[in-house]
């Protein structure tokens, strides 16, 4: 039989194969890396807005309409995650979107959202810039300028770090911010840099950028890097003698470096966020304990800004009158959302906005503070 797209979707929908989204459903679309290197953030950010998402369901939903999550795999590639956006916008005609995953792709992508008056949320975008593109570009995510300052002031005072090497990754958006961040985060803290490596994305050999680092002798080694990378530096200093402490990003701030640098290989390893699996506030209690049940996994930072961010966009849905007129349905909740507050599994929150390249108002970012934690046998430990 020749089935049209439409009938098609409309057939799997009926067998059963993902829930039909009804003309009442209040349709938020998703974009993230499900597959590629990425997806190591990005199957935990989808876990995360799918567990809020059910909870908001199963206590009655949004003025008793349900959310229903339109899903799609961008790869962690701009040029995927732009046609990803552009289905959702303009095909799939979601209220919003979240994503994209990493702030390569969400530079590339989130200009389409702005152009088509649509909100974009970033829940794992952290390089500089992003929210700069236009107002309804919104991100919950803090940024690396306001997290890595703390780190390395921590890291001074408890660690007695004094003096350090910097690696980081030239050809991605996040780390080379991650990098301009902590340049001047270390030069603000007075901190001598004794050597500066480079590496690149895909890169698996990165013993002679550290054993130049090694023989600078540093307290610690500051590190820009993706998980994919950062994992295996970490297993490679170890298996060199480069013993000191690293400290990471937001990228390295995920309890899969403990899979991809096991045992040792992973300890001391310092990050900050506003997010951390010890903490025992209540509302994050109650997160990783429905994580984990729906899961089986402990969740990481990125599962728990996604399971807030969706929070924040029903808290803002709240206060929406949806007309079915998509165009003004779309700016509403946009004119929501800057006022909202949420404390959730990241703790307190509330929005703050970004100027553009010329100074004037444009997104929002996130507005909370950091914890700073230090890896230990398998485990992230909250530093006082």
């Amino acid at each position: 039989m020749n089935f049209t797209y439409k009938k098609l979707l409309a057939v799997i929908a009926m067998a059963g194969a993902f829930p039909a989204v009804h003309a009442a459903d209040i349709k938020l679309g998703m974009a993230e890396a499900l597959s590629g290197g990425a997806a190591q953030y990005g199957i935990a950010i989808r876990n995360g807005f799918q567990l809020a998402a059910d909870e908001i369901n199963a206590a009655g939903g949004i003025n008793g309409n349900k959310l229903a999550l339109v899903i799609e795999d961008e790869q962690g590639k701009k040029e995927e995650a732009i046609n990803v956006f552009k289905k959702l916008i303009f095909q799939d005609k979601v209220l919003m979107t979240f994503g994209p995953t990493l702030s390569n792709s969400a530079q590339a992508a989130d200009p389409i959202a702005q152009a088509g008056k649509t909100v974009a949320f970033g829940t794992s975008n952290t390089a500089d810039g992003i929210t700069s593109i236009g107002n309804y570009v919104f991100r919950n995510s803090v940024t690396e300028a306001d997290v890595l300052p703390a780190t390395l002031k921590m890291a001074m005072d408890k660690a007695g770090v004094k003096k350090v090497a910097v690696l980081y990754g030239n050809d991605d958006v996040f780390t080379k911010s991650g990098y301009d961040n902590f340049k001047k985060a270390l030069e603000d803290l007075k901190i001598p840099v004794t050597t500066t490596e480079t590496f690149a994305k895909g890169d698996v050999d990165f013993k002679a950028q550290l054993t130049k680092i090694k023989g600078t002798n540093p307290d610690a080694v500051v590190l820009s890097a993706l998980l994919a990378e950062g994992g295996p530096i970490m297993v490679q200093a170890r298996q060199i003698g480069l013993n000191v402490p690293f400290i990471g990003g937001n990228g390295m701030n995920s309890v899969k470096i403990f899979d991809l640098a096991p045992g040792a290989a992973s300890n001391d390893l310092w990050v900050g966020s506003p997010w951390s699996i010890e903490n025992p506030a209540p509302e994050n209690t109650k997160f990783i304990g429905a994580y984990k049940a729906k899961y089986n996994v402990a969740p990481d930072q990125f599962a728990a800004q996604a399971y807030d961010a969706m929070y924040i966009v029903a808290e803002a849905l709240k206060h929406t009158k949806l007309t079915g007129d998509l165009t003004a349905d779309r700016a509403a909740l946009r004119d929501a959302l800057p006022a909202v507050t949420w404390t959730g599994a990241t703790g307190a929150f509330k929005f703050r906005q970004a100027k553009d390249r010329a100074g004037k108002p444009a997104g929002y970012d996130a507005e909370q503070a950091p914890i700073v934690s230090v890896t230990k046998d398998g485990k992230y430990i909250i530093v006082k």
